[in-house]
C-alpha cells in the first residue's frame, strides 16, 4: 500500500496534466492507486458544482419537476450570498417569489407526486415550506431586512424542507436496472452508514465541542442509490455483514482508502457505475470525459465524497470491497476547481456527519465498526 500512497502523492502534484502512468493497466486496486486517464487537459464548466455533500445529495433526488424548479430557484441564492460587496438582495427576492409562487400553482402537482401512505406527512412539510417559520415567507422578509447571516440560515432551512419533501416523491428507482445486473444488491433509495473509527497508536481524536479528547470518533455516510443502486447496494450489504469491522485505513495526499485484502468473496464484482448530469440512468463500465463537459450527478470534487476504489483486474469495473473518502482540496485541483480524478471512479456518497474527523485520520487507524442505521428496508438482495 505504500507504494499506492507514493503513486497517489505523485499524481496530485501534477498541475493540468494526470500522471503518465508506467502502469500497462492504470487502475486503483488494492494494491496501488492509479489515475484511470492520462493527458487529461480539465475543462473549465460552466455548471455550478455542487461543494458540500448536501448540495450534491438534494440534486441527486428524482423528485417532480416542479419542486426542483423551486430546489433550482433557492439555490441560486446560495452563489448569491458569496458575492462580498453589495449583494444583490432584489435578485434573491425575485427568486423567493418565483419558488412561492410555482409551490402556490402548482400544490396539487406536487402533493400528488407523494405516494398515499406519505400524504400526510407531505402536507406538513408543504405547510412549513410556504408559512412555517423556518419557510418561504420568513426568508423573503429577511431579504427584504437585508441581513446576509439570517437569510443563509433561513435559506437552508427551506432547502431542508425541500429535500424532505422530495424524497416522499421518491420512494424508489426512477428506472429500470439492466436484465444483466439484477442479481446484483441494490439500494432502492438513500441509506444511512455511521462508522466507528479507532485510532491505532493509542492516540486520541480532537475533542468536540467543551469535551475531552475521544478515542473513537463517528463518522455518518449518506449512500445514494438513486444514482448509484449497484454501488450503494453492494456496499450497504458488506456493511450488513459486518465486512468492515476491524479493518485498517491507510492514508494518501487527498484519500483515505480501506484495506483491500478482505478476500474474493467479500462483495460483488460491480461494474463502474456512474450517472452523468441531466441523463435519466447510470452509465455502466464507461468513464466520463469531463474535459468534453460531462459531469455526474455525483461529483468526487467534494471533501468527504465516498467512491470505491478501482478493480485490480479491470478497469470497467469497481473493486467489489475497497473504498475511499476522498479528501478535496482545490489547491490541487484543475480547471473549474475540478480533480483530476473527476468521473473516474463510482461515488456512491457523502461524509454528512464528522468531515472534520477525516483530517485526524492516519495510516493504521481502523473501523472499529460500521452500521446501516437506515435504509436496510431499501436494500434489496439478491434471490
Amino acid at each position: 500500500m505504500e507504494q499506492g500512497k507514493k503513486r497517489f502523492e505523485s499524481a496530485i502534484a501534477a498541475t493540468i496534466l494526470f500522471l503518465q502512468l508506467t502502469s500497462p493497466v492504470p487502475l486503483i486496486g488494492q494494491d496501488s492507486w492509479l489515475l484511470s486517464s492520462a493527458e487529461a487537459v480539465l475543462y473549465s464548466p460552466e455548471t455550478k458544482i455542487p461543494r458540500t455533500g448536501e448540495l450534491a445529495l438534494r440534486r441527486a433526488i428524482p423528485a417532480n419537476t416542479n419542486m426542483k424548479a423551486i430546489q433550482d430557484s433557492l439555490e441560486d441564492i446560495s452563489y448569491l450570498l458569496r458575492i462580498p460587496q453589495r449583494k444583490p438582495y432584489g435578485t434573491m427576492e425575485g427568486n423567493v417569489k418565483k419558488a412561492l409562487k410555482i409551490a402556490k400553482d402548482e400544490k396539487e402537482s406536487i402533493l400528488t407526486s407523494i405516494p398515499d401512505e406519505l400524504k400526510e406527512n407531505g402536507s406538513v412539510l408543504y405547510a412549513s415550506l410556504i408559512e412555517g417559520k423556518d419557510g418561504l415567507q420568513n426568508l423573503l422578509e429577511s431579504i427584504k431586512d437585508k441581513d446576509p447571516d439570517k437569510v443563509s440560515v433561513g435559506l437552508a432551512s427551506s432547502l431542508d424542507t425541500v429535500a424532505q419533501l422530495e424524497l416522499l416523491q421518491a420512494p424508489g428507482l426512477s428506472f429500470l436496472l439492466p436484465e444483466q445486473y439484477l442479481d446484483y444488491p441494490r439500494l432502492t433509495g438513500r441509506g444511512i452508514v455511521e462508522f466507528s473509527i479507532e485510532k491505532g497508536d493509542g492516540s486520541t481524536f480532537s475533542p468536540e465541542a467543551a469535551g475531552e479528547p475521544r478515542s473513537t470518533a463517528t463518522i455518518e455516510v449518506v449512500l445514494d442509490g438513486f444514482s448509484a443502486p449497484l454501488t450503494a447496494g453492494n456496499f450497504a450489504k458488506l456493511v450488513v455483514d459486518g465486512a468492515y469491522n476491524g479493518v485498517k485505513l491507510n492514508c494518501a495526499n487527498q484519500a483515505i482508502l480501506s484495506d483491500g485484502g478482505m478476500g474474493k468473496d467479500a462483495g460483488y464484482s460491480i461494474p463502474l457505475e456512474i450517472k452523468p448530469s441531466g441523463q435519466f440512468e447510470p452509465l455502466y463500465k464507461t468513464t466520463l470525459s469531463v474535459q468534453d463537459g460531462e459531469l455526474p450527478v455525483l461529483p468526487l470534487s467534494v471533501y468527504g465524497a465516498v467512491a470505491m476504489a478501482h478493480s485490480d483486474v479491470s478497469e470497467e469495473y469497481s473493486s467489489p470491497n475497497q473504498f475511499f473518502f476522498y479528501l478535496y482540496d482545490k489547491r490541487n485541483a484543475g480547471l473549474g476547481g475540478l480533480s483530476f480524478e473527476e468521473g473516474q471512479f463510482s461515488v456512491f456518497g457523502y461524509t454528512t456527519v464528522g468531515r472534520e474527523t477525516l483530517s485526524q485520520i492516519t495510516t493504521g487507524d481502523m473501523i472499529r465498526s460500521a452500521k446501516l442505521v437506515e435504509g436496510q428496508d431499501r436494500l434489496v438482495l439478491p434471490k
